[in-house]
């Protein structure tokens, strides 16, 4: 009788009359980057909608963020473990699951009663945005000839940074025009036409029926941690800094993190490679990455409650104006290796943190009622956009660059690991700091539905300098991560 495992994970091979023809690896390739699309369309469309499901669920501002967070820290939190289950059991497969399990989490989000319906809804879609996460890059190198995978990868990159820059956008349309639901059912045609798609196209996974160990402890421990620390980051205006509820997360998130990198050390086949870590250049581009996203969704969830209930715009064009973040970072990002190339590795990460801290100036003294602030608002726009573009694509590529190149896909598997810590620890942020000086505005507790356009406004401004912090120390990380570099890591590349 066949194994129940091989049952669940039988990979047919792709249509012959698929396979066969010369565009076969780019069908793989539109396929990835669907998936690409998708999960960036999902990460900045809800943060557009926390304000329209804060005033349906009358909900305070830490218990709504946890829409978004949800996602993030199931997303972080099964990243790592998804990317070595592929290795074992097969990538085609569990591909495939990811779709069908992101689409259904999707359904159901769009159709949950209640806020803790949706909240569960919305971690069961964060597992499947993983597991098309840790599949991804690896089906993409694998099917792609060397010769186009510089074009791949390109075309990857461009799936997600449109994925980012019309989720904003599309949900203000659909936000108005539709319901909250429907922000939510949009991405679920595009879902299941994967699947289809996938079961057609998608090689057999090369590495099927290898016996590799696979790392239990470390899967137990990272998850836990990692929601042990966004949670108390979150919770801390409404906890408050010596609560027994802060305290006692953050004790406990550091002695798993303590027990997970032992743990590492002496795993055969560990999920986050410590070997990694033993290059500072590494450990603070990481550290770059993380606080640059950090600040950019700090930046989406702030900015989305200042137009919304602030300023009072619709979302339609709410959505609009914060797509000019996005669309400024791919733009920039598009030639910020050649300005690498030139100004060196350092002096772009500053250069592109102080066009951030431009911006976030500008916002800083101009958020406010005024009849022009449609001007200063777009600026300060379009400054941190294009500051990160030049920020986020350079430092990540020269973090993988200085390692080894036997270590290059765990470097990359760990890098987006830390991409998702930092939109959650972003995310966290921008809720508990926004609640904390709305309190300190209002005099009242949890109460930024009632609260006044201009009470609103001023708590927002008041948290930007979290933001400001934010920038100088990604800069700082960044450069001492240049300074530590290999030689020759400026001209290195990732295979």
């Amino acid at each position: 009788m066949p194994r129940l495992s091989n049952i669940l994970l039988f990979e047919p091979a792709p249509l012959a009359s698929l396979q066969n023809r010369p565009w076969s690896s780019w069908l793989v390739v539109g396929l990835v980057c669907v998936g690409a699309f998708v999960g960036q369309v999902d990460a900045t469309i809800v943060q557009l909608a926390l304000p329209t499901l804060g005033h349906v669920y009358d909900a305070p501002l830490q218990t709504i963020s946890w829409v978004a967070l949800s996602y993030l820290l199931a997303y972080a939190s099964f990243l790592p473990i998804f990317g070595r289950l592929c290795e074992i059991l097969g990538r085609k497969s569990l591909y495939i699951a990811g779709y069908l399990l992101f689409i259904l989490a999707s359904a159901l989000c769009g159709l949950a009663a209640n806020l803790e319906q949706l909240l569960a809804f919305r971690f069961l879609q964060g597992i499947g945005g993983a597991l098309l996460g840790a599949n991804s890059l690896s089906i993409l190198v694998a099917t792609v000839p060397a010769e186009s995978r510089g074009r791949a990868l390109g075309l990857y990159a461009a799936a997600q940074a449109i994925g980012m820059s019309a989720g904003p956008a599309l949900g203000g349309f659909i936000l108005e025009a539709l319901g909250w639901r429907w922000i939510f059912w949009v991405t679920v045609p595009f879902g299941a036409a994967a699947v289809i798609l996938g079961w057609l196209a998608l090689p057999r996974s090369s590495a099927r029926g290898v016996r590799q160990a696979f790392d239990w402890g470390g899967m137990l421990l990272v998850g836990p941690a990692l929601i042990l620390l966004v949670a108390a980051l979150n919770h801390l205006s409404s906890w408050g800094l010596v609560s027994p509820y802060t305290i006692g997360c953050i004790a406990v998130a550091a002695a798993l993190f303590w027990l997970l990198f032992r743990h590492e050390a002496a795993s055969p086949s560990p999920l986050i490679n410590p070997r990694l870590y033993r290059t500072a250049a590494y450990r603070s581009g990481a550290l770059a990455v993380t606080l640059a996203y950090a600040l950019l969704y700090a930046m989406f969830f702030l900015m989305s409650f200042a137009l919304e209930h602030g300023y009072g715009e619709t979302p339609s064009h709410a959505g609009l104006r914060l797509a000019l973040i996005p669309v400024a970072l791919g733009l920039t990002a598009l030639f910020s290796h050649d300005l690498k190339s030139w100004l060196g590795s350092s002096r772009i990460a500053v250069a592109g943190m102080l066009l951030c801290l431009c911006g976030v100036t500008t916002l800083l003294f101009t958020l406010k009622l005024s009849p022009d602030h449609h001007v200063y608002d777009t600026l300060a726009f379009i400054l941190i956009g294009t500051g990160l573009g030049l920020f986020i694509a350079p430092n990540f590529n020269a973090t993988i660059a200085d390692v080894t190149p036997d270590l290059h896909g765990p470097a990359g598997s760990l890098l987006n690991l830390m991409r998702a810590l930092g939109t959650s620890l972003g995310v966290a942020a921008g809720a508990t700091t926004l609640n904390w000086r709305l309190e300190a505005q209002t005099g009242a507790v949890h109460g930024w539905q009632s609260s006044s356009s201009e009470s609103l406004l001023a708590a927002v401004r008041e948290s930007l300098p979290v933001l400001i912090v934010i920038a100088v120390v990604a800069a700082l990380t960044a450069r001492a991560a240049a300074a530590g570099a290999r030689p020759d890591a400026e001209t290195s590349q990732p295979r």
